[in-house]
């Protein structure tokens, strides 16, 4: 049987939409798919029991329609397994994660971003992240194989179509009898999902596992907020995160909140949080401000399975809403992260963990606050181990990310989260000067702006704030020319032939590229999981990682970048090109160049 599914770490992705369009919105799924789904149940509950005595499986789901059949079909097998099951129904990404903190693994259906006819799976453990690459290839190859076994295809066939025969009868029938209660404790499995997420939250949000020190945070986030009201508006678009805490979090503090689409599987757009999606909380929180609600200051919308989430903010200055490019996202949130460290007092060995198409944004502004960076390859699953390494070294990594693709991931958070996106700007926004014991603590943004010598004042704004970043001219991933269609198969291959390409072409165009550029210098970099490679010389050594031609002055300074990496699921090249200082027409003459580079190398 042939389960034509992508089977990264990251998830186990198809079309399961019965009709096979990926725009389908069905909720029925195909017999093949059922039994694919069982067996998909089965391997991780063979994993898992090998793990632990009696182990608990958490299964959720996202509020995709073909969710709930792929969730019935893994209930059965589980139950037949007699494996302990909590099934709290729909349910975020983070909650599930945070909530598998309490069982031995989890079950999450979900095709993150991908349109609404996609779905997948995601296996866990109990660390509150998925499965890293060696894991997965564990279960990918248990997979397989069953996959090929005709009566292990037949015997999952028969439990799902609760057939009985005389070996059967009894084990059918209590796995049924089991499902039933599952389902019948769905809504105290919900409770519990939501308590462990919400005090999960207090904790990533306030950097402690104290709970007074997190009450103290929480009471000075209120007191603030009481002063200086803030609104926010979430385009929930129907996603899981409709039945998760945000309300309950944000009313904690006194902050207001808007929702659109709340109803979950309400999805009214496309479903990736990238600028054209967020264009219906920009229009909203518009609508909110002209009725006066001018205390609406910040917005997001989150993806399908609510663990990217992506920003909107009120402009005072221009008196509109705008959207924050991905990496101003990120680039806000460690800045705030990192002059959060500052303001309780941890300053050595701070570190932040990104993927290789970051912009160089984040470098400046980590040595502002003496942090390193470290970069991964992309991929979430890498940039956390990279930073669980790090750590291990002796290094603070309080916040790590893909710049790339906004949002951020904070420690002890293995996985990205709205609300921790969003708490980083309303931390920044709120923690201002105040007065404690005679003595004068400062805010965020006051921490930053000394650590710069830039001028401060005490009633800023969020757009005084992106002022002060630094200006980096940066392709978005989500643009046409940031894809490259490609009929390479074998990727070192091509960086094998890009390398003779562009060294030919770099001996050619140096002293333009000097002359108009400052570019004098330049190094090869590649990204391999958690593994970064300077001074590559041997280009196809990178194989499908990251490829980074860093360009610099001739002090050595980086000036620019270009970059490239093969989708492991997808005939294309992704690129990107990053430029210090804002230089359009800089950023555009060197992204073609790459283009026009790898596309010659593919011929």
């Amino acid at each position: 049987m042939n389960h034509g599914m992508i089977t990264s770490a990251s998830g186990w992705r198809k079309v399961f939409a019965l009709s096979g369009n990926e725009e389908d919105k069905t909720q029925e799924i195909s017999e093949n798919d059922r039994i694919l789904a069982g067996i998909c149940a089965l391997v991780f509950a063979d994993y898992i029991s090998e793990k632990a005595k009696n182990p608990v499986i958490i299964v959720g789901r996202d509020t995709r329609p073909t969710g709930k059949a792929i969730c019935e079909a893994m209930l059965k097998i589980l139950a037949e397994k007699n494996v302990r099951v909590k099934y709290p129904g729909i349910i975020a990404a983070p909650e599930i994660m945070a909530y598998g903190k309490t069982a031995d693994g989890f079950i999450y259906i979900s095709a993150s971003h991908n349109p609404i006819g996609h779905n997948g799976i995601k296996f866990g453990l109990n660390d509150g992240g998925v499965l890293n690459g060696t894991e997965n290839a564990k279960l990918v190859k248990a997979l397989n194989e069953k996959l090929s076994d005709e009566g292990e295809i037949e015997r999952i066939r028969g439990i799902l179509n609760q057939k009985k025969s005389a070996k059967n009868s009894q084990s059918v029938e209590e796995a049924c009898n089991e499902v039933n209660e599952i389902r019948a404790a769905s809504e105290k499995s919900k409770i519990e999902a939501k308590n462990a997420y919400f005090a999960f939250s207090k904790e990533v949000i306030s950097a402690s596992s104290d709970s007074a020190e997190q009450e103290r945070l929480f009471s000075k986030i209120k007191e603030s907020v009481a002063q200086n009201r803030i609104g926010i508006v979430a385009d929930m678009n129907g996603s899981a995160r409709t039945l998760s805490i945000d309300t309950q979090v944000f009313k904690s503090c006194g902050i207001f909140f808007y929702g659109l689409s709340t109803e979950p599987g309400q999805i009214a757009h496309a479903i990736i949080p990238e600028p054209e999606n967020l264009v219906w909380a920009a229009a909203e929180m518009e609508r909110l401000q002209k009725e006066g609600k001018s205390e609406v200051k910040l917005g997001y919308m989150p993806d399908c399975d609510g663990d990217r989430g992506n920003i909107v903010f009120w402009n005072e200055k221009r008196q509109k809403a705008e959207v924050l490019k991905a990496q101003e996202v990120f680039a806000l949130s460690v800045l705030s992260e990192l002059a959060y460290m500052k303001y309780l007092g941890v300053a050595e060995n701070l570190a932040v963990a990104a993927n290789c198409p970051t912009s160089m944004r984040i470098d400046e502004i980590a040595s502002v606050f003496g942090a390193k960076i470290f970069r991964a390859e992309v991929g979430e699953a890498n940039v956390v181990n990279l930073a669980r390494k790090k750590r291990e070294e002796g290094f603070t990594v309080r916040i790590l990310g893909e710049g790339s693709n906004g949002g951020n991931i904070t420690h002890p958070a293995a996985v990205r989260d709205p609300l921790n996106t969003i708490f980083a700007l309303v931390k920044l926004l709120v923690l201002r000067d105040s007065v404690e014991g005679g003595k004068t603590q400062k805010g965020l943004f006051h921490i930053w702006c000394d650590a710069r010598n830039l001028p401060y004042k005490n009633d800023f704004t969020l757009a005084d704030v992106i002022e002060t970043l630094p200006p980096y001219t940066t392709t978005g991933v989500a643009e046409e020319r940031a894809i490259l269609k490609i009929k390479a198969g074998d990727h070192a291959v091509l960086k094998g032939k890009f390398q003779k390409i562009f060294e030919e072409e770099w001996s050619a165009k140096k002293s333009e590229l000097s002359s108009k550029y400052g570019i004098e210098n330049y190094e090869a970099i590649g990204t391999n999981g958690t593994e970064e490679t300077r001074s590559l010389a041997d280009y196809a050594k990178n194989g499908k990682g990251g490829l980074k031609i860093l360009f610099s002055d001739k002090n050595k300074n980086p000036l620019a970048y270009i970059w490239m990496r093969g989708s492991g699921t997808e005939p294309v090249f992704r690129v990107l090109c990053d430029v210090k200082g804002s230089k359009s027409e800089e950023e555009r003459e060197l992204l073609e160049w790459e283009r026009s580079m790898i596309l010659k190398a593919d011929e």
